[in-house]
């Protein structure tokens, strides 16, 4: 089992604790992660552009002259593609539907990767606690700059923490999730991810338990 520094709030290593292979020592897999990537962006997608056929354009129905001796071209309505303020013709509708299903066990595994990574990267911080004595915005932007750290960063709070996500939201480059939300886009969107003891231990609990092969 590899082991993982644990610090303080202050940027200073106070312990290691042993994590499991199975959920931080996973090998490199970018198939599996640009998969799952794809998949979640799809499904954030959304559908604006829409167009109206033929059969959504206001207008008669009525056919505008008589087929023959006119000298005109036959037109059937006033709604035809061909004329201004007519139908479009295979033109965006706002019924597509761009969402794919995405595997729990491959989401899963995914996760474990990509946490993987980030430890061999060391781009995770452990805290031993993520909770602060003041809910200040300031005690958050003190803490990153212990660390000296460079880009975006991630912080995971767990249930027991969640009322201090509110302190870490006007900071620019940091962005908060709770843990049971951890995912693989948030993560890869940001270079670092700060998260406590007890993220860790739940991580670990849960995606061992999935049994990832």
């Amino acid at each position: 089992m590899a082991t993982l520094k644990v610090y303080n709030l202050e940027g200073k290593e106070i312990e290691e604790m042993q994590i499991s292979d199975s959920v931080f020592g996973l090998p490199k897999n970018d198939d599996l992660v640009h998969q799952i990537v794809v998949a979640m962006d799809a499904n954030k997608r959304q559908v604006l552009a829409d167009t109206k056929t033929r059969g959504e354009r206001a207008g008669s129905g009525i056919k505008p002259w008589k087929q023959k001796g006119t000298g005109r071209a036959r037109v059937g309505s006033r709604r035809t593609p061909l004329w201004k303020k007519g139908g479009v013709v295979f033109g965006p509708s706002n019924d597509r539907n761009y969402k794919q299903k995405i595997n729990k066990k491959m989401n899963q595994k995914a996760i474990a990767t990509v946490l993987s990574g980030k430890l061999k990267d060391q781009e995770i911080f452990v805290i031993d606690k993520l909770s602060f004595s003041q809910k200040k915005t300031k005690q958050v932007a003190e803490m990153l700059l212990n660390f000296k750290i460079k880009g975006k960063t991630l912080m995971a709070f767990c249930d027991s923490e969640k009322e201090f996500r509110i302190v870490s939201r006007n900071l620019a480059k940091v962005e908060n999730i709770l843990t049971p939300q951890l995912n693989v886009l948030d993560m890869l969107r940001n270079k670092n991810l700060f998260m406590s003891k007890e993220s860790v231990m739940y991580l670990e609990e849960k995606y061992k338990q999935a049994e990832l092969k």
